[in-house]
């Protein structure tokens, strides 16, 4: 699933292409994944040009003079800059521009394209909480402050913090030094603090290499972030690199996660 680094990546990545280009016609194949009836959001994105592409969460905000088309890539899949000689063999909703480029969009499980006239409308987004790398480190105090709730159960409530997901917590928390289940109100202010940190490092790292190696960006191209780069994800029964002991799984709530015991005691 797309996190904060592949959506901001490909927000960036439509940004350049996207901008000025006005919307000719929108050819969609899996209705499902709309939040109104195809004719109504047809009608609604036909003409409209873009001014500008930005992010909120794990949604990719594309601004129109109409209002805005909103996407969510959901379990995963591919948001290609294409043209009609060129389009990739599955494909959920197609946006043809007057210039004859296009945008392709497939998803590999669930997704959604969405239409508001404002943000304030969508209610999927207006709910959700500030962009976690938007985030100051005394904001995140503030965020944190009074919270009675388990550190993982927090960092993937997107409507308190948006943009972790499943792919990257048993980094951010191996960095931090932070069992999963340890609660918010018990971190003293350097754990809260480490767990700033955490974020961080573990989430710029893959922003700077377009994100994780199983997504693609527009024009094709996997992300660089690579499982050479992962530290205790999805590595169990391999050893923790700080200190050697075997990472373990655990079962935490309806998720599963990868910890070392010795470095992130509960």
């Amino acid at each position: 699933m797309p996190e904060i680094p592949e959506i901001a990546c490909r927000a960036s990545e439509l940004d350049a292409v996207l901008r000025g280009k006005t919307i000719q016609s929108v050819e969609i194949l899996q209705p499902k994944c709309l939040n109104s009836s195809p004719e109504d959001f047809v009608s609604s994105l036909t003409g409209a040009k873009i001014t500008g592409v930005n992010y909120h969460g794990k949604w990719i905000q594309i601004q129109t003079v109409q209002g805005l088309l909103l996407i969510n890539m959901g379990m995963g899949g591919e948001i290609l800059f294409v043209d009609r000689n060129s389009l990739p063999e599955k494909h959920r909703v197609i946006f043809d521009f007057s210039d004859d480029s296009c945008l392709s969009i497939n998803f590999w499980w669930f997704g959604y394209v969405h239409y508001s006239p404002s943000l304030e409308m969508h209610a999927p987004t207006a709910k959700l909480g500030p962009n976690v790398l938007s985030v100051s480190r005394e904001e995140f105090r503030q965020l944190a402050a009074g919270q009675r709730v388990g550190v993982k159960t927090f960092l993937l409530d997107q409507s308190r913090i948006a943009g972790i997901g499943n792919a990257y917590i048993h980094d951010i928390l191996f960095l931090a030094k932070i069992h999963p289940q340890r609660r918010l109100d018990s971190l003293s202010l350097h754990e809260l603090d480490r767990l700033y940190q955490g974020i961080q490092d573990g989430l710029r790292p893959s922003l700077a290499k377009g994100g994780a190696f199983y997504e693609v960006n527009i024009f094709g191209q996997k992300g660089g972030f690579s499982m050479d780069d992962i530290l205790v994800g999805y590595r169990e029964g391999q050893p923790c690199p700080t200190c050697k002991t075997p990472i373990v799984k655990i079962k935490t709530g309806s998720t599963s996660s990868f910890i070392c015991p010795t470095c992130q005691t509960l």
